[in-house]
């Protein structure tokens, strides 16, 4: 495997990423009046969507030592901020599962594997990495924000994005690319999108290239369509 090197563009990136879904949520939930007779809000909503996929997607590249190169504890505090954010899932958890599958993949030792449709594989999935304590907390988390926050927007952008990001990195992520049988020289039981740079991002910031994420785990989110063929 390639060797990590200190590159600081992913710590810029992950900080974007932070930044903006922090600041327009803000935006979102004290400033803009909800109508729903407008595609505005909808539009927001999908953004703000997408920006969620983005904090996990940034966990994600922490869990292979790529949010931060070269800098453990920054590597492992961006990891750790970044999965928290995301409906305050755990990253110590999230590590030694996402590494099984890598280690495992399309098995039944792999954790995001299911052997069956796509609802029952999305609630396997999700049992996988959602806890009681973490639904007890978004409950919490909810009640409290309704009492500062009209309760529409509170729904439209804090918690439907959320729920629908867990969509966009199931289906994207991890549904489409592992389904069905693979060739026995498919060395990681994987499929992948068609070249197409701007579909790719604006589905799952690139991990639709995912035969190309497992064959180089070492490289970032961002830096994947450069290997797609």
């Amino acid at each position: 495997m390639a060797t990590i090197k200190k590159d600081s563009r992913g710590i810029a990136i992950a900080a974007t990423i932070i930044v903006t879904w922090s600041a327009l949520l803000v935006y979102l939930l004290a400033f803009f009046k909800v109508d729903l007779t407008s595609p505005l809000p909808y539009l927001f909503m999908l953004v703000q969507m997408h920006l969620y996929t983005g904090l996990f997607i940034t966990a994600h590249d922490a869990m292979h030592g790529v949010a931060a190169p070269g800098r453990r504890k920054l590597n492992k505090a961006i990891g750790t901020i970044t999965a928290f954010l995301f409906a305050y899932n755990w990253y110590p958890r999230l590590l030694p599962r996402h590494h099984q599958h890598h280690k495992h993949v399309a098995t039944e030792q792999d954790p995001d594997y299911y052997h069956g449709s796509f609802w029952p594989w999305y609630f396997s999935f999700l049992k996988q990495y959602i806890t009681w304590w973490q639904l007890l907390m978004m409950a919490v988390t909810f009640n409290l924000l309704k009492f500062f926050f009209p309760v529409e927007n509170v729904v439209m952008f804090w918690m439907l994005p959320a729920i629908l990001a867990t969509f966009q990195l199931f289906y994207f992520g991890t549904y489409l690319p592992h389904r069905g049988e693979h060739a026995p020289d498919n060395l990681h039981k994987s499929g992948t999108q068609h070249k197409n740079h701007f579909w790719a991002f604006i589905s799952c910031y690139f991990f639709g290239y995912h035969y190309e994420h497992h064959d180089k785990p070492y490289l970032p989110w961002w830096q994947l369509y450069k290997v797609k063929g």
